[in-house]
């Protein structure tokens, strides 16, 4: 993909990778009605966007002349925080998530933490914001966001429908799922891990 918004929004909806993000909110998929449900998703994206817009519009500028540190630094803390999740994924299935997220009381006015802002998610919005233009960078990241956001409802309302009757079906297909999205996540990771080091000196580019 040599197209910049393209690859820009293949690497946002990748980390974003609602799939495994539903793992993570799964005690809200169940325990709330799809109304509410849709209303803390909503509140948690439009945080998010403003987060990662600020992030797009400030790029390096905001870590080296702010927080005095390198962004290569964020990126491979970024790439570790992202592999562990893929790691324990891979191995643990849905236990590895359970047991790193917060209590469900607690999320539901705020945002799923770390899969929608974390360092992995920062890092691209600051390398989106790179390569596009401000008003680009904060289409693909709205876009993105909508996007991740309209799948997480409809697996709500698809979940509520199935539950009844199948609900060892969907849940091996969500473990299953998941376990090949975090597959992905620990390619990104890598990644980022190798890209940060590189920026770093410590590997040639």
């Amino acid at each position: 993909m040599e197209d910049p918004y393209l690859r820009s929004f293949a690497l946002f909806f990748a980390l974003f990778n609602p799939f495994l993000m539903s793992i993570y909110l799964l005690d809200l998929i169940r325990g709330l009605p799809t109304r509410i449900f849709s209303g803390v998703l909503v509140r948690g994206s439009l945080i998010s966007a403003t987060v990662f817009i600020l992030f797009a519009w400030g790029g390096e500028a905001f870590f080296r002349d702010y927080l005095q540190v390198r962004f290569a630094s964020f990126q491979i803390f970024g790439g570790i925080i992202f592999l562990l999740i893929g790691l324990r994924y891979v191995f643990s299935g849905a236990h590895a998530i359970t047991a790193m997220r917060d209590n469900p009381s607690a999320m539901a006015g705020s945002v799923a933490m770390p899969i929608m802002i974390g360092p992995g998610t920062v890092s691209a919005s600051v390398v989106i914001g790179t390569r596009l233009p401000l008003g680009g960078a904060a289409a693909v990241i709205i876009g993105t966001l909508a996007l991740t956001v309209t799948i997480l409802v409809v697996m709500k309302v698809l979940h509520d429908k199935l539950k009844e009757r199948h609900a060892a079906m969907t849940d091996r297909y969500i473990d299953l799922v998941g376990r090949m999205s975090a597959l992905l996540i620990g390619t990104i990771a890598i990644d980022m891990i190798i890209t940060g080091l590189a920026s770093s000196g410590f590997i040639p580019e």
